[in-house]
């Protein structure tokens, strides 16, 4: 009980931080919007492509665009948190009962939160264009988003508790993201890429994420892409909580 009451309170803090502030959610709907009414539409061409996944283009990139968002709306978290650690009020932390894992927990969980607002709001801002969307399956997708927003969340909080430096943080996590998020199948699904790239594919984490959404669009609930999906987002993003749970620790301890 007493990690559920801290976690809510840290929670309530850091929502209640970000209506008063709300430009960056904004900003980051922004982004995914560009890329699914600019770049999208240049995909219809492609989707009688022999390779391309079944569905139409707008089914196909629509569910990729959410993962993006996941990608982008978290990773970058760990900037406000530098900015706490500046100010002294992590150090201020190390004097209060609160559970240490509740620390990173209603952060997180804000993040999270956002995340899934914003990708509703994108699956309704994509019907216009032909999206093709089964209802359980979104149900899916969202749970699907939340693992993913808890892993990459935990990962941009631990980044920025080891690196303590705005610079370093974003030359690490640009560095980071651009092979990764080439090699998703986010913007040109890897069924189209040449045998040495779907390999490297085959190694990313993220297109796992990817192939399961977009198969949970269809409506293939139960396709063995959604399972190494969700096991694989899963598995990552309990050994990223564990990880930012550790250096919260260590940070004020």
């Amino acid at each position: 009980m007493k990690l559920l009451r801290d976690t809510w309170l840290l929670f309530s803090w850091s929502v209640k931080g970000t209506l008063r502030s709300p430009v960056w959610a904004i900003i980051g709907l922004f982004q995914p919007l560009c890329y699914l009414f600019l770049f999208g539409p240049l995909l219809q061409p492609l989707s009688n492509v022999p390779g391309f996944p079944p569905g139409g283009a707008a089914t196909v990139f629509t569910p990729g665009v959410m993962i993006m968002m996941g990608v982008f709306g978290t990773i970058f978290s760990g900037f406000g948190l530098l900015m706490e650690l500046r100010s002294g009020f992590i150090e201020r932390l190390r004097i209060t009962p609160l559970s240490r894992l509740a620390l990173p927990l209603g952060r997180i969980l804000r993040d999270i939160l956002l995340l899934l607002i914003q990708g509703l709001l994108l699956v309704l801002l994509a019907l216009p264009l032909g999206v093709h969307v089964n209802l359980a399956g979104l149900a899916l997708v969202l749970g699907l988003l939340i693992l993913l927003g808890l892993c990459l969340a935990s990962c941009g909080y631990g980044l920025a508790l080891v690196l303590r430096d705005e610079n370093a943080l974003s030359s690490f996590l640009n560095t980071l993201i651009l092979p990764i998020f080439l090699l998703s199948g986010i913007t040109l699904p890897l069924t189209l890429a040449p045998p040495i790239l779907r390999t490297l594919g085959n190694v990313n984490p993220l297109a796992y994420a990817v192939n399961a959404a977009r198969a949970l669009f269809l409506g293939q609930i139960a396709s063995a892409q959604v399972v190494e999906g969700f096991i694989i987002t899963g598995v990552l993003a309990l050994l990223a909580l564990f990880w930012v749970t550790r250096a919260f620790q260590k940070a004020t301890a």
